[in-house]
């Protein structure tokens, strides 16, 4: 399945346009690599996705092509999330705890 219909029918992102921008702006990753709204994605894939000041990153579980509502969740499972630091000095001050 395309990384942009996955992230709108998981409802990780609401739209599949937005999922497209994000993608373009080289937001999401699959498995460590800048990843293109073109890019197939399979269970058991690594996604980190940038949502302003923090990445998250979801394990794809498995790919429907049309879930309900409640089935979306089951799609994908967080593993973790990650603060991004504004800047420099704000950097600085997470790495050294």
């Amino acid at each position: 399945m395309r990384l942009d219909k996955f992230l709108k029918v998981s409802r990780l992102i609401k739209r599949r346009t937005l999922a497209k921008e994000v993608c373009d702006q080289g937001r999401v990753e699959i498995n460590d690599r800048p990843a293109k709204a073109s890019s197939t994605v399979k269970p058991g894939d690594k996604l980190a996705i940038r949502f302003g000041q923090k990445v998250v990153v979801v394990r794809v579980e498995a790919i429907k092509e049309n879930p309900r509502k409640e089935e979306a969740a089951s799609l994908y499972q967080v593993v973790g999330e990650i603060p991004v630091p504004r800047d420099e000095k704000e950097e600085e001050e997470y790495l050294q705890g």
